[in-house]
This record gives structure tokens, sequence and C-alpha cells, in this order.
């Protein structure tokens, strides 16, 4: 059959509670949303010839919206959440879900925190019911507060005793500074310890609120059985006609970036990450950023990955990333690498990305690198799990829907100018360096870095 592209989502917050849109159809299946009264958004989108069912509660609060005083609190909450409500015990919750052989668990990014259970279809009626006892009807009582103090702090622990994991931390502090965007989603080792049950059920109850909330399913589901079952998850909490709340959107305001930032750690190999300041998620030119960073050092046949592993055998693993969030981005390359090659590895990173900030991509390097963009879309679209993911995410940051054919459309529409273009105003920014290694002081390091 013929697949349709259509788009007629218009914008999430601005759509009436109580009616419903088709956002996007591929042949026979629609995605679609309805807003519930008191502003909350479902949204569905049906996967045929699965016999399992996803569904999430996405809320747009994560760790930037914590005064100092809570850091770590909206990540703390995702652990309270699942340890008692008013109807359930943790070990009910724990009992109930492992009986249906289902998945619950959840997440929480810098902007977001995602309350997810991934089942057979016939039991997603106890996974809405037990999803919305858990967000909506948690106690935090004080006790589970003290109990989850422990297992936060172990967790800061274990990021700290993996160097890989410490330098993202490290590097973003330092290219997006004393914003609450460069600061850890786990909160400090003091902002845990302080923790009290007021601070943390006190910015449960201010930040959890319907019209920053999207709701999604994929699977074997149909819209209107999603809606029944929300409707009587939910029953009076559903009151009042409150509109979404729009996406985020703006432009950060960040101090000056660090130049270097060095974390002294008796490792046997160093781990570099050099980077800038890359482009918020709103960005037009997001798709050929992608295509950038995909061909750069996305994969084995990238510049990167051939200039210094295959050519010179500096670094067993070297990649590039980016982040972006709703009014800042970073770009980055890590490698780990030997000690005395950190100078060698650190020089052919920042000639690779001098060259490309000059010339640009090939032809050749343009085009996989839009066949790996692509590939990764629609495999990573396999379950449903991941549509889930999609859609909500989606709804939630930008308030439409786009389907996967419109994507691939923009990808596809990449040209080589486009990527030139783009790594000559990219590339050429301030560089940030942040390493982790055995090196007392940065004077230590060797030239090059």
């Amino acid at each position: 059959m013929k697949q349709q592209n259509q788009m007629r989502s218009g914008s999430g917050h601005l759509q009436r509670p109580g009616t419903t849109r088709v956002l996007g159809r591929s042949g026979d299946v629609a995605v679609r949303r309805t807003v519930l009264p008191g502003g909350l958004r479902v949204v569905t989108e049906p996967v045929p010839g699965v016999r399992s069912a996803s569904v999430g509660i996405w809320v747009a609060v994560g760790s930037r919206d914590e005064a100092r005083p809570q850091a770590g609190a909206a990540h703390y909450l995702e652990h309270l959440l699942f340890k008692g409500t008013a109807k359930r015990t943790a070990v009910d919750i724990a009992q109930q879900i492992d009986a249906v052989g289902g998945e619950l668990n959840a997440f929480t990014t810098k902007e977001h925190t995602c309350y997810y259970a991934h089942v057979l279809d016939r039991d997603l009626p106890l996974a809405i019911d037990m999803l919305c006892d858990v967000v909506f009807g948690a106690v935090n009582a004080k006790s589970d507060v003290d109990v989850e103090r422990s297992v936060v702090l172990e967790e800061i622990a274990m990021r700290d005793d993996d160097p890989e994991d410490l330098l993202h931390e490290l590097f973003t502090s330092a290219v997006l500074g004393d914003h609450p965007l460069g600061r850890s989603v786990l909160g400090t080792e003091d902002s845990i310890t302080n923790m009290t049950r007021a601070r943390v059920h006190g910015f449960y109850r201010r930040s959890y609120e319907m019209p920053k909330m999207v709701v999604a399913a994929a699977g074997n589901v149909a819209h209107g059985q999603v809606l029944r079952l929300m409707r009587k998850a939910l029953g009076d909490r559903l009151d009042g006609d409150v509109r979404p709340a729009p996406p985020r959107m703006g432009r950060a305001r960040l101090p000056q970036q660090q130049s270097l930032v060095l974390h002294t750690d008796d490792t046997e190999q160093v781990h570099l990450l050099l980077g800038c300041r890359g482009f918020d998620r709103h960005d037009e030119r997001r798709f050929a950023l992608g295509v950038l960073n995909a061909a750069l050092g996305g994969g084995m046949s990238s510049r990167l990955f051939q200039e210094v592993r295959e050519r010179r055998g500096l670094a067993y693993s070297v990649y590039s990333a980016t982040t972006a969030y709703s009014d800042a981005g970073t770009f980055s390359v890590y490698a780990g690498c030997a000690p005395d090659r950190l100078g060698e590895v650190s020089a052919v990173i920042r000639g690779v990305l001098a060259e490309v900030a000059a010339g640009g991509l090939t032809e050749d390097e343009v085009a996989r690198g839009r066949g790996q963009l692509r590939g990764g879309l629609v495999l990573g679209l396999e379950d449903s799990a991941s549509r889930m993911s999609r859609i909500g995410k989606t709804e939630l940051n930008y308030g439409r829907h786009y389907t996967v054919e419109q994507t691939l459309a923009r990808i596809d529409a990449v040209t080589a100018e486009d990527v030139a273009q783009l790594a000559a105003e990219l590339l050429r920014r301030p560089l940030t360096t942040a390493v982790v290694g055995p090196y007392d002081s940065p004077e230590d390091l060797p030239d090059g870095v």
C-alpha cells in the first residue's frame, strides 16, 4: 500500500482540551493526539504485527529546573516515586510488574523525566494504572527519602569511578559553565546529603503538573483504549479547561566557557574530550549537523576513526557526539589513549577539525553520513518501546509530530554545501579540552593538548 505523509499536528499547546487530532499517517497507521481536561496530552502510535505495548509518562521537568539547594531533586524523585503510593507498596509495584513479565523503569535528563512500562498488549491496563499511580500518587515518605539517599550517593560514586562518565560531566560543566544545564543530573554529594523530604516533595508538588506532561503509547494499542484507561486511572484528577504548556524555547545565557579542565586520576588510559558549544534542538540546521557528526566521527569509515585509529593506531576508541537542549547544545570528540600519546592524539583531532572547518567534507563522506542517519533512524524504530520514546519526546520537545518519512526526507535533503557551511561556523568556535588521567596539573600535560 502506498505510504502517505501527513502532518496536521499544529502545536500541541494550542489544542483545546477534549479534542483529538491526527498528527501523521503512514498507510493505515495514524498517530493521534488527544488533550484531556487539565492539559494532559495523550499521543498514540499503533505498530502493526507486534504483541507488546509500551507506555510512558513524559514530564517536562529535569535537573535544569532545580534551584541550587535542590540539585539532584528531579533524579531523586525518579527513585522515590517507585517506593510506594497510597494504593501500592514498593513490593506491590515490583511483584505486579514481574508477575506479567513486564518492565517498569524511569530516567531523568536535564530537561525531562520519563516513567515507562513495556508489557504484553493484554497487560496494558495494568501498565497504565501503575504508571499513573506512581507518577500522580507517590507518597514520598521520609523513611524512603532516607533510604534512597544512600542509593543516590552510590550512583554518584559509580559515576566518579568511571573515567569516561566523569569526563563527560567535566566537559559539560566547562563548556556550559555555572548554568543549570552545566550541572550534573545526579546533584552533588552535599546536595543529596542535605536533601530533605520537604525539599524533594515540594519540588514534586510544584513541578509535576499535567500541562507539562505527555502520555505516549505505542505497539498493539488503540487510541480510544488508551484514553479509556487514562480516564479510569486518573478519575477526578482530569479536570479544568487548561491547555498544555508550550515547548521550551529561548536562548540560554551562558557564562564564559573554560578552555581546559583536568581531573587527576591514576588511570592506565587518558580520556580526552575536545569540543565547543553547539546548536539547540530547534535550529533548522540540526539535520546537517547530524550528517556532519556521523561522517566526522560516527562510525568506522568516519574521518576521525580513519585518521586516529586506522592510519596511526593512536587510540582504540574515538568518536564525535552532539547534545541539543531547548536553548543550547554541545559538540565534542572523545578519544581514549595511552598517556604518552595524548599530545599526538589531540593534535591529530585538532587538525581534522581544522581541515573540515576549512574545506568541508567530500560528497562521498556526506552520502555515507546521510546513509548512517537513515539506517540508524529506521532500524532504531523496530520495537514498540522505541516508537513510544520517539513520539513522546517529539511531542514534549516540539509540540508536534514528524513522521519517519518526513524526517528521512529532511536527512536526504542535506547537501555537501550545507555541511560545509555548518562546519565552517561550528568547528571554528572556541574549543574546550577536558582530560581525565595521571597528570598532577595542567602544566604536566604534553604539548598539543
